[in-house]
């Protein structure tokens, strides 16, 4: 397995050159930007005479396709920086690739590819030989704006998108996939079923949840937080905004300034909005002596946090600019660090594991090479601790090298949903920032006063994204626990609705969230809508089922269960419901 995603890593590293080559020979002033490759697709940045039109991705796949005919070698070799000045000399942004490179090396050595006449920059492995790429397994998808190194201020970019893989199969069940994520898009699902909307007088990237959205939210929100109280966790609240003199002892006005609103005036002082809540939790921590019997102390919060983000970044509930954190922060001594570590990790898997997400990948971030704090044993004993606790998990690891934050090294938690799409979802962080900064402290067993350690996390991530994520792996159809609606009733005709009436009052009673059609349409334009709503229990009633005291039950999951009584309902659906009750899992 390993082999063949080296061999496909190499595949999709070689389509970007090819691709490069290929609009570069198309349009001959075309500038090259960069390209990169993830799991499944792949993008090159360029700047074209012209904007692109759809008609161009299969005029650039015909060329790419007689470049693979033509069999062309690629040679990499390295070569010194005035020959690498010379080859790129008519490319402005490869000629700053090349500065950027000078600066971090004295007399740098800078890989190069060469397929036929053309050159291009070159860092991952490629094919030997364009013969080894198959003519029919690769596709353009899309194109777009991109700006330069995703600076609003630099030149805005057109990139392409594409996907390569070694056979047509494999293609075909990708382009299958993208077809079916496409059907599951959040933003599509979303107004379909009424969850969310935006609003260009509200302001880009603030969401507005609507009552079903919002009612899966609260169901969410509700989960956590109980799950969350029951394995040691202490909720608190705190405000929206801070001082500036708050934003400066944290750091965030040095290192996080470019993703913060700018801030308000308040009787002569400044406020900002916050992006992050560890400096207000500190404060909490702050405001009592604390002995290392307090410790581990655990605060948790749902928080409304603000983050500038590009407009041309938004991306429906993925990436917006208010959103809602659950953020937590751990506080302990050394010696419970480890522990610790694992309980939140554990806590995290069962969290997630609840929402029938049970394919996880961990990647452990490790210290950057020019900006960080703390010293390097605080480094290499944080990263241990961190990869300990993913091993006593079980889980699949990755290094991310120098991936951390400069303030610690952490474990970011990635799951893969129903269509096998990486999602970023949980982050487990060492701080060796805070601690130092607001002179943190708990009074020892010896009697002295000693920096505590400070972890935070956020499982979900965010709230929005997080929500998105279920959206597409259920495809808007959620569990019954964590339905908006939960049961739909459908008189066959108007002298059935008293009964019904009745009937949804019991059920609302038992704690179960009813959407009664009492309207004038015919019964089976009820039940599609109610099916189109994707709700998960449909009752029919009629006058057969009112004189047996009953109802026919259509399952979302099952199909047509037949008559039942409640008393027989209610026993059926109890283990599902019981999937939404928290359990204390710390033991």
């Amino acid at each position: 397995m390993a082999e063949i995603n080296e061999r496909l890593h190499k595949v999709k590293n070689t389509m970007v050159l090819v691709l490069a080559c290929a609009v570069g020979e198309i349009f001959g002033s075309a500038k090259l930007g960069t390209g990169t490759v993830s799991e499944n697709e792949f993008f090159y940045d360029f700047e074209l005479p012209r904007p692109l039109v759809p008609e161009d991705l299969e005029l650039i796949e015909n060329k790419i396709v007689e470049l693979i005919n033509k069999g062309y070698q690629i040679t990499k070799e390295s070569v010194d920086f005035d020959k690498a000045r010379n080859i790129f000399s008519g490319q402005p942004y490869k000629l700053e690739l090349l500065g950027e490179i000078c600066k971090n090396s004295e007399n740098p050595q800078i890989p190069v590819c060469k397929i036929g006449e053309f050159y291009d920059l070159c860092g991952g492995p490629v094919l030997s030989s364009l013969k080894e790429l198959n003519l029919h397994a690769f596709k353009l998808l899309s194109f777009s704006g991109a700006y330069w190194k995703g600076d609003a201020g630099r030149p805005m970019l057109q990139r392409i998108y594409g996907t390569a893989w070694e056979s047509k199969e494999e293609l075909k069940t990708y382009i299958s996939k993208i077809e079916e994520a496409s059907k599951r898009d959040h933003r599509i699902l979303g107004k379909q079923l009424d969850f969310f909307s935006f609003s260009q007088d509200v302001g880009q990237g603030l969401v507005l949840w609507h009552p079903k959205g919002a009612m899966v939210r609260y169901l969410l929100e509700k989960f956590s937080q109980t799950a969350h109280v029951l394995n040691g966790y202490e909720w608190v609240y705190t405000p929206h905004i801070g001082r500036a003199e708050l934003w400066k002892t944290s750091g965030h006005l040095q290192f996080y300034k470019d993703s913060m609103y700018n801030p308000i005036e308040i009787d002569n002082e400044k406020y900002y909005l916050k992006p992050m809540s560890c400096p207000f939790h500190v404060m909490i921590y702050n405001s009592s002596v604390r002995s290392y019997r307090d410790l581990p102390i655990r605060y948790a919060e749902y928080a409304a946090v603000y983050r500038y983000e590009l407009s041309g970044t938004l991306h429906g509930l993925t990436r917006v600019r208010g959103f809602t954190q659950d953020d937590a922060h751990i506080i302990c001594t050394p010696e419970q660090a480890n522990d610790e570590i694992f309980n939140v990790l554990k806590f995290s898997l069962y969290i997630l594991q609840s929402f029938g997400l049970n394919d996880f990948k961990a990647y452990i971030a490790t210290r950057p090479e020019n900006k960080s704090i703390g010293s390097t044993d605080d480094w290499n004993r944080a990263t241990e601790i961190l990869k300990s606790a993913v091993i006593r998990a079980g889980l699949e690891y990755q290094i991310d090298e120098g991936g951390g934050a400069f303030y610690g090294p952490k474990i970011d938690l990635k799951l893969r949903d129903a269509l096998g799409r990486e999602w970023q979802c949980s982050t487990i962080q060492f701080d060796f920032n805070l601690p130092e900064r607001f002179n943190m402290k708990y009074v020892g067993a010896d009697g002295l006063k000693h920096t505590p350690l400070m972890v935070h996390r956020a499982l979900f991530g965010s709230m929005e994204r997080f929500f998105a994520m279920l959206i597409e792996h259920y495809n808007g159809e959620f569990p019954l626990w964590l339905a908006p609606v939960q049961i739909g009733i459908v008189p066959v005709s108007s002298r059935n609705n008293d009964y019904c009436k009745d009937l949804s009052v019991k059920l609302k009673k038992s704690g179960l969230r009813v959407s009664l059609d009492s309207g004038d349409d015919k019964m089976n334009a009820k039940i599609r809508k109610m099916e189109m709503e994707k709700t998960p229990i449909i009752f029919v009633v009629g006058d057969r089922e009112i004189e047996r005291k009953g109802f026919s039950v259509r399952s979302r999951k099952e199909g047509n269960l037949g008559f039942m009584t409640f008393e027989s309902f209610m026993e059926k659906i109890k283990p599902e419901l019981d999937m939404g009750v928290p359990r204390y899992i710390m033991n």
